[in-house]
């Protein structure tokens, strides 16, 4: 499993408010620095050389820290405010404001010791941290609220907050810069993943098209000499076994990836949402479903019968888990616990959800087309872990991207089937089953092992503007 470790990087901004104690000021920026390091962030921030201790609290210091983080805006994933005193809440919304970076603000205030409370101590932290969300308010700044209205920078907790914090800024910078690939039209049958290519630019997550037709002819152009074939063919050998499976229609599989690999490159995109039912199988002889998997496993998600918004999602949960997700169908009871449910698909699912896998021939479709031409399904048990799962669609009469998202578990519950499967528990199963069927929504769900919904919501409700249910 393969997973992303490029470096963030936070803008500072220590607040602080003359008649209160100045050096809290100054031991707040070093502490918040020093931890910032040790969880191997990068910070923008002033210095003592440019400000009283690297604070901000005038309009000349609100200036100054709004210029450097101009200069930095390409770096800049986001801005921590950390308020060791009351703070001054004109200097942080000034700054935020000249700045116009337009990233997640993640507000923190210090705790006061009731044994320190003297004109000499006391932090009003509490109060301070109000009055900057005030502000921020009446600005149109969106922000980031901690778990706790106060709290310690020196304990885990407060880590945990730096780490979530960190996951929003993930998923808002890759949702807003985010370019999928749509491989082939929308399978006839599937009216349910039909999407608003505009609606999604508007949050700026662009779509790019290709036909199968073009997919297959550059496939084919492909000698199974080519080294470039060879070395793939390998690769799918390495990832997953092959046993019964025709030489023949592994090297196809290779030549697929090479030519969507290649496309993907050429157009710079990040995620892809692929047509399977039936044109694959009839004229090009293999599912795509091994292919996909190995993209979703190395965080490139790969979403079948181009359910693009199904990908977004998929997306937003690798971004802010930086683990695999995977794309299922709501697809069975299981028998009469109103709380659990089989989740399925045939299926493309990456290679570290499953418990066990192996690649196979695509049981549902073989009876149409053949067993011959439906090999590279990926087929195994999900699993037993926790999960988020995450929901979106383009709401085109309402001009509105909506969703659904909640955390649940997959058990180890008795099941056999086929496919890519797990037997799911969430509490209010059926509520949220109303939900979805009442907001017409897919019968697709993203899915990831984590617990991120948090950071999902935030990122996607407050600072993207969509329409997100959580299911608590």
């Amino acid at each position: 499993m393969a997973t992303k470790n490029t470096k963030q990087t936070f803008g500072l901004i220590v607040g602080n408010r003359g008649f209160f104690p100045d050096e809290l000021a100054r031991e707040g920026r070093e502490c918040l620095l020093k931890l910032l390091k040790k969880l191997h962030y990068d910070v923008v921030a002033l210095t003592p050389n440019d400000t009283k201790f690297g604070s901000v609290e005038t309009w000349e210091d609100a200036k100054k820290c709004a210029e450097l983080f101009k200069k930095n805006r390409d770096k800049i994933d986001g801005v921590i405010v950390t308020l060791p005193n009351f703070g001054d809440e004109r200097g942080v919304a000034d700054t935020l404001k000249m700045a116009d970076l337009n990233v997640p603000v993640f507000i923190h205030a210090w705790n006061d010791d009731p044994k320190k409370m003297t004109i000499a101590h006391r932090r009003d932290s509490f109060c301070g941290k109000m009055s900057v969300c005030n502000n921020l308010v009446q600005y149109g700044i969106p922000f980031t609220l901690t778990a706790k209205h106060t709290m310690d920078p020196e304990t885990e907790a407060f880590q945990n907050e730096l780490e979530y914090f960190a996951s929003v800024c993930r998923v808002v910078k890759g949702l807003r810069h985010c370019r999928v690939g749509a491989l082939g039209a929308r399978p006839a049958a599937f009216n349910t993943v039909r999407f608003s290519e505009k609606l999604l630019e508007d949050s700026g997550i662009s779509v790019e098209t290709l036909d199968l037709s073009e997919a297959f002819g550059r496939a084919e152009r492909l000698k199974d000499s080519d080294p470039k074939v060879k070395e793939r063919v390998q690769a799918i050998q390495n990832y997953t076994t092959v046993k019964g499976v025709p030489a023949a229609a592994i090297t196809k599989m290779a030549k697929l990836a090479i030519v969507i690999d290649d496309w993907m490159k050429a157009m710079e995109l990040d995620i892809s949402a692929v047509q399977c039912w039936t044109s694959m199988e009839e004229y090009y002889g293999v599912v795509p479903c091994t292919v996909m998997s190995m993209r979703s496993d190395s965080l490139k998600s790969s979403a079948c019968e181009v359910d693009v918004c199904g990908a977004v999602a998929m997306h937003a949960l690798a971004l802010a888990s930086k683990t695999p997700s995977f794309l299922l169908d709501w697809n069975n009871n299981y028998g009469d616990e109103d709380d659990k449910c089989v989740c399925f698909h045939c299926s493309n699912l990456p290679k570290s959800c499953f418990q066990d896998f192996r690649m196979d021939y695509q049981e549902i479709i073989a009876g149409t087309v053949g067993k011959e031409n439906t090999f590279g399904t990926v087929v195994g048990r999900i699993k037993a872990r926790p999960m988020t799962y995450f929901r979106i669609s383009t709401v085109d009469t309402e001009g509105i991207i909506a969703g659904y998202l909640g955390e649940g578990r997959f058990t180890d519950d008795p099941i056999e089937t086929f496919g890519g499967y797990g037997v799911a528990e969430i509490p209010n199963l059926q509520g949220l089953l109303e939900y979805a069927c009442r907001g017409g929504f897919e019968h697709h769900v993203a899915v990831n092992h984590s617990t991120c919904a948090r950071a999902i919501y935030e990122a996607t409700a407050n600072y993207l503007g969509w329409d997100i249910y959580w299911h608590k």
